[in-house]
């Protein structure tokens, strides 16, 4: 016969099936013996074009040989001529033992056999069909020619990548003397932040602008709170409130399931009130709000001008019991009083102060303002 694939001719093996049944009838076991040798022997070449299909699939050539020669052998000692073709029933049996060779040795997890299978009937018809459309098929074009769904086609694809896995220990490409298992990374902690940081972004956005601004300076710009007052214009005592207020009502927010109102008002007036009444020869003046470098020169006008219409007042009372809140600027307002009240004979004291004021005015060495 013709020879079709260059390497040796091809052989009718129905014919020489036959030859070798009617041989074997009668005679002795050494001889039916060699009779299956010989034939045996004929029929390798054929054995081994089968085995040559599954070449390229991560199994060695030799190895799916010797696996087509077991089932050869099995298919002869198995064959009845009654149940038809010698060639057919052959191919069945080696095949059956190729697959199941590769079932056994080459997928690196468990994989149904039924994917297993449609996984190699995959491979095959899309070698076939690349060699016949000079292109790669589509996965339509491969379920159309095994005659079964696309989506099983693309079911089989995914099951194929099971085939062989790579080792982390293998050498990374690019990358000298480093391993696969080195390229991976650990499980990212900021995952779990997610749906945290979603959240925080969306009660962000529900502050007010100036609030906003000074949370993205500090924690985005990475701002010292120094900075941020001198990009704003306002003390850095003023930001540090507004910081605190700002991450105060968040945190809240991120503890209920409905977001508490923002209590915080968008100041645009830091001027403190105050209120002057004469008694006697006693000014007092009474004043609440919060004393920073925003409202300390409105405080500081207020206070002298008292001075000034209280003519022969003697003593002079400041009583900051509604002052929760007093910066560097608020102590040169308390010792710039303190030095005109001097200058005109008049004796100064400062009533009423909330503890961190206390603190503050102690530490800055004005004890003597201070009323017991």
């Amino acid at each position: 016969m013709a020879n079709t694939d260059g390497y040796e001719p091809l052989e009718d093996l129905d014919l020489a099936a036959d030859e070798y049944t009617r041989a074997c009838d009668g005679a002795d076991d050494p001889t039916r013996e060699r009779l299956r040798s010989d034939f045996v022997g004929l029929a390798l070449p054929f054995a081994r074009r089968l085995a040559r299909r599954y070449r390229g699939r991560g199994e060695p050539a030799d190895d799916l040989e010797q696996v087509a020669r077991l089932g050869l052998v099995k298919s002869v000692n198995r064959y009845d001529p009654e149940r038809g073709s010698f060639t057919a029933y052959a191919i069945v049996t080696i095949t059956g033992e190729i697959k199941r060779h590769f079932r056994n040795h080459g997928w690196g997890v468990h994989v149904p056999r039924r994917m297993q299978d449609l996984s190699l009937e995959v491979g095959q018809a899309r070698a076939a069909l690349t060699a016949g459309l000079s292109r790669r098929p589509s996965d339509d074009e491969i379920a159309a020619r095994l005659g079964i769904d696309v989506a099983e086609v693309r079911e089989a694809q995914v099951s194929g990548a099971a085939y062989a896995p790579g080792s982390l220990n293998a050498q990374a490409d690019g990358y000298d003397g480093m391993e696969m298992g080195d390229m991976m990374g650990a499980p990212d902690p900021g995952l779990d932040l997610v749906d945290d940081r979603a959240t925080v972004d969306r009660l962000i956005c529900r502050l007010p602008e100036r609030e906003r601004r000074i949370l993205g300076l500090r924690f985005y710009g990475n701002l010292s709170q120094a900075d941020i007052a001198r990009e704003l214009g306002v003390s850095q005592m003023h930001v540090s409130r507004l910081l605190a207020r700002a991450l105060a009502w968040l945190r809240r927010a991120m503890l209920s399931d409905v977001a508490p109102p923002w209590t915080g008002a968008d100041e645009t007036d830091h001027r403190l009130a105050v209120a002057t009444i004469y008694r006697g020869d006693v000014i007092e003046s009474h004043v609440t709000g919060e004393l920073d470098r925003d409202n300390a020169g409105h405080l500081r006008e207020e206070l002298l001008m008292a001075l000034r219409d209280g003519g022969r007042m003697r003593r002079m009372r400041l009583d900051l019991t509604g002052v929760p809140l007093l910066d560097a600027a608020g102590i040169g307002v308390l010792v710039g009083l303190y030095e005109a009240a001097r200058v005109r004979n008049v004796e100064v004291r400062v009533t009423g102060l909330q503890p961190y004021v206390a603190k503050i005015v102690a530490a800055s060495g004005l004890q003597d303002l201070i009323r017991s």
